[in-house]
C-alpha cells in the first residue's frame, strides 16, 4: 500500500512537471523513437494515455496503397498528439479484412489471432503505463470488431481502460462533394482526399478510373438482415465511389476535422476517472451476482 502510494505521488509529481516544463520541451509522440528513459516521462507527460492507430492490407482501388487506412490513421494520430500529448503505438495492421482476400497484398488474419494479437497488444501497452488506450479505428472493417473488443475486457479484470474511437472525418463547413455520397466507401472522393494530404506521394489519381467503383447491386436482401458476402456482392473490385473526384481542398479539410476529434478524444479520456472506476466495481460485483441488487 505505502509502495503504491509513493509510486501514485512520484507519477503525479512527474506529470505537474511537465505541464510546467518550458515549450522547448520536446518529446517524440512515435513510441518506437523513444529511448527507454524519455519513455517513462513520455508516459508521466500523457498521463497514461496511449494511441493504437488500427489500420489494414488492403486494396484500395486501382490508385491507392495497400497500406492506406494505416497511413492516413496514424497521420492523423500523430497529428493529433503532437497537439495534446500522448505516446502513439508503432504500425498495427491485424485487423479484419476478410472481404478483400480476393485481391492481391490483402493480409487477412484468423479471427482468433486478431482478437488474440489486440489483446495482448493492450495488455503489454498497459504494462508499460498505458492505463488509458485510445484504439483510434482507421478502417471500415473494423467497425464490428473493435466495439465487440472493448465490451470482451468486462470478461476479465484489467487495471486499464479501452476506449475505441471511429472514423470521423465529416462535419459542418464541409467542401461540396462531387461524386454520390451513398457510395463514396472505400478508395472514393473523400478517402482519396485525405490520402493526398496523408501521403501525397503514393496517390496515382490518373488510374483513378482504371476501374468502377459503382455499386453492382447483386444482392437484394431486406434492411436489417444481414450476411457476410453483402460487400463482395456490391463491389467486387473494393473499390467503391469514384477517386477521380478527389480535391486537396476536401482532404485537408477532412485531415483537419479528423485531427480535431482525436485531440478532443486524448483530452477527454486524460480527464476521465470514471471509467476504471466503474469498471473495477463491476469487476467485484460480478464475482457475487447475488449480492446485486
Amino acid at each position: 500500500m505505502y509502495k503504491s502510494l509513493l509510486l501514485s505521488i512520484n507519477f503525479l509529481s512527474t506529470a505537474i512537471a511537465w505541464a510546467q516544463a518550458p515549450a522547448q520541451s520536446k518529446l517524440s509522440v512515435h513510441w518506437e523513437e523513444l529511448t527507454a528513459a524519455d519513455f517513462r516521462d513520455g508516459i508521466a507527460r500523457a498521463q497514461g494515455t496511449c494511441l493504437l492507430p488500427f489500420g489494414i492490407m488492403e486494396k484500395h482501388g486501382p490508385h491507392l496503397p495497400l497500406g492506406n487506412d494505416l497511413l492516413n490513421v496514424r497521420y492523423v494520430a500523430l497529428n493529433a498528439a503532437q497537439q495534446e500529448y500522448a505516446i502513439v503505438f508503432p504500425e498495427y495492421y491485424f485487423g479484419q479484412i476478410f472481404e478483400a482476400k480476393q485481391q492481391p497484398g490483402t493480409v487477412a488474419y484468423s479471427r482468433r489471432l486478431q482478437l488474440d494479437l489486440l489483446q495482448e497488444t493492450t495488455d503489454e501497452m498497459a504494462r508499460n503505463g498505458c492505463k488509458k488506450v485510445i484504439i483510434v479505428n482507421g478502417h471500415g472493417g473494423n467497425n464490428s470488431l473493435l466495439p465487440y473488443f472493448a465490451q470482451t475486457q468486462l470478461d476479465t479484470p484489467h487495471d486499464y481502460v479501452v476506449y475505441v474511437l471511429g472514423i470521423t472525418r465529416s462535419g459542418q463547413g464541409e467542401p461540396k462533394h462531387k461524386s454520390n455520397p451513398a457510395t463514396d466507401m472505400h478508395a472514393g472522393e473523400s478517402e482519396t482526399s485525405m490520402s493526398m494530404i496523408a501521403r501525397p506521394d503514393l496517390v496515382h489519381l490518373d488510374r483513378a478510373e482504371e476501374e468502377s467503383g459503382a455499386d453492382q447491386a447483386r444482392l437484394k436482401l431486406p434492411d436489417g438482415l444481414y450476411t457476410g458476402i453483402w460487400w463482395y456482392a456490391r463491389f467486387p473490385n473494393h473499390y467503391a465511389g469514384e477517386g477521380a473526384a478527389a480535391t486537396r481542398e476536401l482532404g485537408e479539410f477532412e485531415a483537419k476535422t479528423w485531427i480535431n476529434g482525436i485531440v478532443q478524444a486524448i483530452r477527454t479520456v486524460k480527464a476521465d476517472q470514471a471509467s476504471l472506476r466503474l469498471q473495477n466495481e463491476f469487476y467485484e460485483r460480478s464475482k457475487h451476482p447475488l449480492d446485486t441488487h
